[in-house]
């Protein structure tokens, strides 16, 4: 008899009327929204503007989806394609199957898209957002507990997931939570990733460098834990296989950028720079002004352009008092 396990919820979907809320949906959901909330306070602590994050999400996001969709398919095209499968199928994103390596691949074309048209350079876009990506992949993951996908090897151990569906070939038992295993390795990347910027001032793409290969050690392991069917390249999973090479390709990005572009970017959002600099010679022009208007009053006798000039009082005589009556006195 188990004594403790995680217990895998008796359905991934809740009707609201006729409107279905889906947990897998909702998870995706509010991983963009802390994405673009933790990118937006990093992007402006670099000087960039606030609500740039969220412009060039709104071509990242879209673009992302599509990706880890067609990766998914692509690489697990077998469920879909083979005979007694149903090809419809591959568009129920609803019903999990997003795979990370298109959906970053994809996304990063939409940013580089947006960056472009908002005149950013890319690199320091990545940077900012690095550790968002992250938490919103940590919170994903919560997704495949609600669809009761994605668990390792048979377990007893006390934090076992207990799987109660027999669908799609499931055999209901105790396994190793790897969405929670992959979960908490986001979180450990995406604090790394703000430590490391901070201690050492990654720029040029570093800190999103930083990112992939630290999330690429911990998928292989966690990848070699799954059970779900895969396809197989001189007995590791594909997935291995594209965590060592995308892991390479990190750190020789890494070590290359640090030779040719030490340091991190001085200036992110060129627009942010310009509008800062035009509201300071605004300021200037407008106490220059004043300063004038004011020395122009304090100067009697002086003319004030647009007005007839008064002579001044000659000394002696009462300001306002007549002529006449100071001549009598």
């Amino acid at each position: 008899m188990e004594l403790a396990y995680i217990p895998s919820p008796s359905r991934g979907v809740l009707y609201l009327g006729p409107i279905p809320l889906r947990g897998y949906a909702f998870c995706i959901i509010i991983g963009v929204f802390i994405a673009v909330w933790l990118g937006n306070r990093r992007w402006v602590a670099r000087g960039g503007q606030s609500g740039t994050v969220a412009d060039i999400a709104v071509w990242a996001v879209p673009f992302g989806l599509v990706g880890g969709r067609l990766y998914h398919v692509i690489t697990d095209y077998e469920l879909y394609f083979s005979p007694g499968r149903d090809w419809v199928d591959a568009f129920k994103v609803w019903q999990g199957g997003l795979g990370i390596w298109g959906a970053i691949a994809l996304g990063a074309l939409g940013a580089w898209i947006g960056a472009r048209r908002r005149g950013i350079p890319m690199p320091a876009y990545a940077d900012a957002v690095a550790p968002g990506i992250a938490l919103a992949q940590a919170m994903g993951r919560w997704g495949n507990w609600f669809n009761q996908e994605l668990y390792g090897r048979e377990t007893h151990v006390p934090w076992a997931l207990h799987i109660t569906s027999s669908e799609g070939g499931r055999v209901p038992g105790y396994y190793h939570p790897t969405f929670l295993y992959e979960s908490l390795w986001c979180i450990g990347v995406a604090f790394l990733v703000i430590w490391a910027d901070r201690r050492f001032k990654l720029g040029h793409g570093r800190a999103f460098a930083l990112y992939v290969a630290a999330y690429c050690v911990g998928r292989g392991w966690i990848e070699y834990m799954r059970v779900d069917d895969a396809h197989h390249i001189l007995g590791l999973r594909l997935n291995d296989w594209t965590a060592l090479i995308v892991f390479l390709l990190a750190v020789t990005y890494m070590i290359v950028s640090a030779k040719r572009r030490p340091g991190r970017e001085e200036i992110v959002e060129p627009l942010a720079v310009t509008a800062s600099a035009d509201g300071r010679d605004t300021d200037k022009e407008t106490d220059a002004a004043s300063e004038k208007s004011d020395s122009e009053k304090a100067v009697p006798g002086k003319a004030v352009p647009g007005k007839s000039a008064e002579p001044a009082d000659e000394p002696g005589t009462a300001a306002g008092a007549p002529e006449s009556a100071t001549k009598q006195s």
